[in-house]
């Protein structure tokens, strides 16, 4: 039976007829007619006005209704507070008391609680019909932090914590202090100088060792060079340790402080960032009685091959010059690579008396003996500085 073709839409375009049992082919959502096209808009735009009244009447009774009203504080419940309090925390949901919890702004609260220095993470939920739940994460101090005399803690991303004496004292906290954490300083540079405290304590503490218990004070002034504060018998002997290497330096440091605090009694500061030597800073006005003890010769350099292990130049009078915190001590005479100690004329003489001060070798040391540098343009004032050179 051949088809028939009709243009019922009288755009042009044949479309096959009804069936032989009067059944159309054109699905419900596209009527062939104009009209029927107008009802099935007319009827998607009532049954969508009455979704839409639907809901704006499920949202106002929602907002009267007083079963959805926090009622007051004890409605807000939080867990994971011990350094922050209550008192603390209640501030950030001030505004919420009264409200209907639907229109609490959960996100900001959020956001609120996690400027509070001690709160990490927080969560906010809501808990229906009228509860507002807290869940907090706080801050874990890892070290004291000390500007001028005030003494605080820190966290491992530099975030300062504060807390009351009384109550950092019940904590019975064991950490070293550190400097050169600053609240005026960004986060990011923060988190830099903590970066290299916690490596140097992960290096110190290594497979169960507890050299870091050693340690007084840090000055994290300068990221590239860690400066600790060694405690002594007798005084405390400031240490640079530089960016890396700690154990190794550390190391170095216990097996032959002794010894130098032996020859150099007035011993103020080591320098561990070179290789192959170390350089000992004297406290300030002590050159006299060292020269008095026969073992100082004329003034002479560092060896010109020796480096510091973690950098491409040696250490400058910046980074050894700078005053010791809670030490005696003055500035220091840094070796320079490549540059001579004296000028051109004095050449030769200096070599003369190099030459000579090798005889005077300690055959039970197992480094050379150390030679006094002299740099100070104002005599009165001088400081003395050793260079030590080790074998190996």
């Amino acid at each position: 039976m051949p088809l028939e073709f009709d243009d019922p839409d009288g755009d042009g375009v044949l479309r096959p007829t009804a069936d032989r049992f009067g059944a159309s082919k054109r699905p419900w959502w596209r009527p062939a007619s104009t009209v029927g096209r107008v009802f099935l808009a007319s009827g998607a735009l009532l049954v969508l006005g009455a979704l839409t009244t639907a809901c704006l009447l499920v949202r106002h009774s929602l907002e009267r209704d007083p079963r959805f009203r926090i009622a007051g504080t004890e409605d807000i419940q939080a867990t994971g507070l011990t350094e922050v309090s209550r008192a603390e925390m209640m501030p950030v949901f001030g505004e919420d008391i009264g409200r209907n919890i639907f229109f609490v702004p959960i996100d900001q609260r959020r956001r609120a609680l996690e400027q509070i220095p001690w709160i990490e993470r927080a969560t906010v939920m809501r808990v229906l019909p009228d509860q507002i739940r807290v869940a907090v994460v706080e801050r874990q101090p890892v070290a004291f932090t000390r500007h001028g005399e005030q003494i605080g803690l820190v966290d491992a991303n530099g975030v300062l914590l504060a807390m009351a004496p009384g109550t950092m004292a019940k904590h019975h906290y064991s950490f070293p202090v550190l400097t050169g954490i600053d609240a005026g300083d960004s986060a990011d540079s923060r988190k830099d100088r903590m970066d290299v405290y916690l490596r140097m304590m992960a290096e110190l503490d290594a497979g169960g060792k507890h050299n870091s218990e050693q340690i007084s004070e840090i000055d994290l002034t300068d990221p590239e060079d860690a400066r600790v504060l060694m405690p002594e018998q007798g005084a405390d002997i400031l240490a640079h340790f530089g960016e890396d290497h700690f154990l190794e330096r550390y190391e170095r440091y216990q097996a032959h402080i002794a010894e130098w605090r032996q020859q150099y009694p007035h011993l103020a500061a080591v320098d561990l960032r070179y290789d192959n030597q170390v350089v000992l800073q004297m406290a300030s006005g002590k050159e006299t009685a060292e020269t008095a003890s026969g073992d100082a010769v004329p003034p002479a350099t560092a060896n010109p091959d020796a480096k510091p292990a973690s950098e491409t130049k040696p250490a400058g009078t910046k980074a050894l010059g700078a005053k010791p915190f809670g030490a005696k001590t003055t500035s220091t005479t840094a070796p320079k690579k490549n540059k001579p100690a004296q000028d051109k004329k004095h050449a030769a003489p200096a070599k003369r008396a190099a030459a000579q001060s090798t005889t005077k070798r300690n055959s039970a040391s197992t480094t050379r003996p150390a030679t006094t540098t002299q740099g100070s343009k104002d005599r009165s004032q001088r400081s003395t500085a050793a260079t030590v050179t080790q074998g190996g």
